[in-house]
C-alpha cells in the first residue's frame, strides 16, 4: 500500500470519520488509536491543521494536530481569522443589542468582526445611513447588500478568500442566503420568515467548513436569538468597546465603572457625542448584567 503524509484542514467530523481538505482534495480519515483514548470531542475541530497519512484512495489516518491560533465554543470552530455578523436591515428589523453582545464576544475571543447588512434591496435609506452611523466610528467593516438580488456581493468575496470566517446571526437575517450568493451552487436549505414571530425558521443543524471556489473556507452557524455574556469582570468589559478604549485611565476614579461617577471620561464622551449613545446605553445593560451574575455567583467565586 502506497502511503504518504500530508497537511490539511479539518472540514467536519461526523460519525467518528474526519474530513480533511489537503491540496483540493477531500479525505476521509479516521484517528490514531492514541487520539481515540483521550476520550475529548474537542481534541479535533473544524479548522484545525492536522497531518494526515494517505492510505488508499481518498482514506487517510489523522496522525498530528498543529498548534491552533485561536478556537471558539460556539460553534466549535478552530483557528477562525473572522467571524461575519449577518443581521437584515428589515424583515426582521436588526436587534442592535444582539449586534453589541455579538461584539463583544468576538472582542472577547480576539477575533475580527464583520458586519453583514443584508436585505438591502427592501430596506429604507434611513435604515442603512443609521446602521453606519452606529459602527462608522469603531473601525469594524461593514457591508450593505441583497443577497438575495446578488448585490454588492463583491467587497465581501475579496474579503473571505484564503480565510477561515464564522457566519453568525439571527434566524431570518438570510446567512445561508448570503452563502448560496457566495457559492452558487451549494444550494443551502433557506427559511421563510415567519409573519407571526417575525423571525426565521432554523435551517442550519450542525458544523461545517463550506469551501468555496476562492479558498474561503466558511462555517455556518444554527440561527439564534439570545446570547449570554463571555465569563468577564464588569471591570473588564469596557476593553471590549473599543469606541470607550481611548478614555480609559482619565476618570477620576481608578476603578471607575462609567456608570454613574463624577469626572468620568467616558461618561463626558458620550455627552460630547465622541460616543454614541446607543452603544453606550447597551454597554449599561451589559454590565448590569455581569454585577448581577458576580453578585450571584457562590461566595468566594468571581466571574
Amino acid at each position: 500500500m502506497n502511503q504518504r503524509e500530508t497537511e490539511g484542514t479539518i472540514i467536519k467530523g461526523y460519525s467518528g470519520f474526519y474530513y480533511v481538505l489537503a491540496g483540493g482534495r477531500l479525505y476521509t480519515c479516521s484517528l490514531r488509536g492514541k487520539f481515540r483514548l483521550k476520550g475529548d470531542d474537542r481534541v479535533f475541530l473544524p479548522g484545525d491543521q492536522v497531518r494526515i497519512c494517505v492510505m488508499e484512495g481518498d482514506k487517510g489516518v489523522i496522525e498530528g494536530v498543529l498548534p491552533r491560533r485561536n478556537e471558539l465554543l460556539r460553534p466549535p470552530v478552530a483557528n477562525v481569522d473572522q467571524v461575519l455578523l449577518v443581521f437584515a436591515l428589515a424583515a426582521p428589523d436588526p436587534d442592535f443589542v444582539l449586534v453589541d453582545r455579538l461584539l463583544v464576544l468576538a472582542a472577547h475571543a480576539g477575533i475580527q468582526p464583520v458586519l453583514v447588512w443584508n436585505k438591502a434591496d427592501i430596506a429604507s435609506p434611513e435604515r442603512v445611513a443609521q446602521v453606519q452611523a452606529l459602527y462608522r466610528d469603531i473601525s469594524i467593516a461593514q457591508f450593505v447588500l441583497s443577497a438575495r438580488q446578488g448585490e454588492n456581493l463583491e467587497g465581501l468575496k475579496g474579503l473571505l478568500e484564503d480565510r477561515i470566517s464564522v457566519v453568525a446571526g439571527p434566524s431570518g437575517a438570510g446567512k445561508s442566503t448570503l452563502l448560496n450568493a457566495l457559492a452558487p451552487g451549494l444550494s443551502l436549505k433557506t427559511g421563510e420568515v415567519s409573519a407571526k414571530i417575525g423571525r426565521g425558521r432554523h435551517t442550519t443543524r450542525h458544523v461545517e467548513l463550506i469551501p468555496l471556489a476562492s479558498g474561503a473556507l466558511v462555517a455556518d452557524t444554527p440561527g439564534f436569538s439570545t446570547l449570554y455574556l463571555p465569563d468577564i469582570s464588569p471591570q473588564d468589559l469596557p476593553e471590549l468597546f473599543p469606541e470607550m478604549v481611548p478614555h480609559l485611565g482619565s476618570c477620576r476614579f481608578a476603578s471607575c465603572l462609567h456608570k454613574t461617577e463624577p469626572d468620568c471620561a467616558v461618561i463626558e464622551a458620550v455627552e460630547a457625542g465622541q460616543i454614541h449613545r446607543q452603544r453606550y446605553d447597551h454597554y449599561l445593560m451589559f454590565l448590569n448584567e455581569l454585577i448581577e451574575r458576580e453578585r450571584q455567583a457562590p461566595k468566594g467565586r468571581k466571574s
